[in-house]
């Protein structure tokens, strides 16, 4: 138990440095060529993201599914759960992973509609505080985009 808190303590640390070089491009070069490439490859901005959080959750799946696969969750199964650091730690992992991936969504929302970035950083920012109102400012924002099935990822200049 004491090795896992200590592997998922490095995890920890790993994601939040991780995450940084990404939203520092979407935030202040949202139209670089670089940022694109960067944010092109889910395997790159995702993928080790991925890996850190199946690590931390893959030695308690059984007891994952076992709690929440037999019985309905409640706010009381919710919090008992949270009580423990190593849940805490495994669900920050979730929130950089999923935080990024609703930023990434966002961002190229807001490059394909060619917000500025007066406009597309707040949106970013608050994306990778509280994704789903960053996601949802971002859908207002964007409100005239369309998917055309055009390549998902903006054309920069």
């Amino acid at each position: 138990m004491r090795d896992m808190v200590a592997l998922i303590d490095a995890l920890f640390w790993f994601s939040s440095l991780y995450i940084l070089p990404f939203w520092l491009m979407m935030w202040f070069a949202p139209t670089s060529e670089r940022t694109a490439a960067l944010m092109r490859n889910e395997w790159v901005y995702l993928g080790p993201l991925a890996i850190a959080y199946a690590m931390a959750v893959l030695p308690n799946i059984v007891d994952i599914f076992l709690l929440l696969g037999t019985q309905m969750p409640t706010p009381d199964i919710v919090v008992e759960m949270f009580s423990e650091r190593e849940v805490i730690l495994v669900a920050w992992l979730h929130f950089l992973a999923f935080d990024l991936f609703v930023g990434r969504w966002t961002w190229q929302r807001l490059v394909a509609t060619q917000k500025p970035i007066y406009i597309s950083m707040p949106v970013l920012v608050l994306s990778m505080m509280v994704a789903p109102l960053g996601a949802l400012l971002g859908l207002l924002v964007t409100r005239e985009y369309s998917e055309d099935g055009a390549d998902t990822t903006p054309a920069m200049a």
